[in-house]
């Protein structure tokens, strides 16, 4: 009888059409791992060469089995607004992989049981579900990610202005460093029960961003300050879903400020964090 083929262990990526996701996929491909996304339906999915295409839903935990099979490490990205379904989802991670990876917020604070504002809250609550799972885990507490940015694109093109609430000034992380640390400690076996907090090499407000996105482009551009009344309005009437206006705005009422600067990023991958004036200059073509 002819031996069976031996089972190559892959690591699969959630949220792999999203900013993070995307460059974790990319930066894991660049070190030669076997990747494999879970997507709803893969025969749309329009993925690099190398890439295996496995279905699932992460609302549906029972999809899951499949897309497990052969896995060894986890990147998960939760991208939901409550922990609903989350234990069953991580039953049957705990079933199928050895290690997961856990993008979270470094807002998350250790020293109290109610965060600031409900995104933290609801990172706060599925960091306390990983770590009773029984998987071996990892949590990337990250910064204001530079990719959010794309968000302002509509209204830098038409007028030149960026209207909206304002948000405590925070160290903002380029995607790709957060990916690149995400592929380091989805690979090595060093980083078990870490929790790291990753920033970018600068505190940033929004309106210094927005500036930032303006000198790349080589025009002026603005921020300017939207009562937060006005902007759930402005935002309920855009059609965005009346759960995620609320936790998007508490952040902008309750969220302190943060000056924390981390060396983390060059500590894992051997680069200094890069800056948001690199993001802006990089995705200015997106702003024109």
């Amino acid at each position: 009888m002819a031996e069976a083929d031996p089972i190559v262990s892959e690591i699969l990526v959630t949220g792999a059409t999203g900013n993070v996701g995307r460059e974790v996929m990319a930066q894991l491909l660049a070190v030669d791992t076997a990747v494999r996304v879970l997507v709803r339906d893969p025969d749309s999915a329009r993925l690099p060469e190398g890439v295996g295409a496995a279905a699932g839903d992460l609302s549906r935990p029972d999809t899951l089995e499949g897309a497990l099979r052969g896995t060894d490490s986890v990147f998960l990205i939760w991208p939901f607004l409550t922990t609903e379904g989350a234990p069953a989802v991580l039953k049957r991670l705990a079933a199928g992989a050895r290690r997961v990876v856990y993008l979270s917020s470094s807002g998350v604070r250790a020293d109290t049981d109610r965060q600031t504002d409900p995104i933290n809250q609801l990172h706060a609550d599925m960091e306390r579900l990983i770590e009773e799972s029984g998987l071996e885990w990892t949590i990337l507490r990250s910064n204001t990610i530079a990719s959010n940015a794309r968000g302002w694109a509509g209204q830098i093109r038409a007028t030149g202005v960026v209207r909206g609430p304002d948000i405590a000034a925070t160290a903002v992380i380029h995607e790709r460093d957060i990916a690149t640390v995400a592929a380091r400690t989805l690979t090595d076996d060093g980083h078990a029960g870490a929790k790291h907090v990753l920033t970018g090499p600068e505190v940033l407000s929004r309106a210094e961003q927005v500036h930032t996105i303006g000198q790349a482009l080589g025009r002026p551009v603005r921020f300017e300050k939207v009562p937060v009344e006005a902007a759930r309005q402005q935002m309920l009437a855009d059609g965005r879903p009346p759960a995620l206006v609320e936790a998007v705005l508490a952040g902008a009422e309750t969220r302190p400020e943060s000056h924390v600067i981390t060396q983390t990023v060059e500590e894992l991958t051997g680069a200094p964090a890069r800056t948001f004036r690199s993001w802006a200059e990089e995705h200015a073509d997106e702003f024109r």
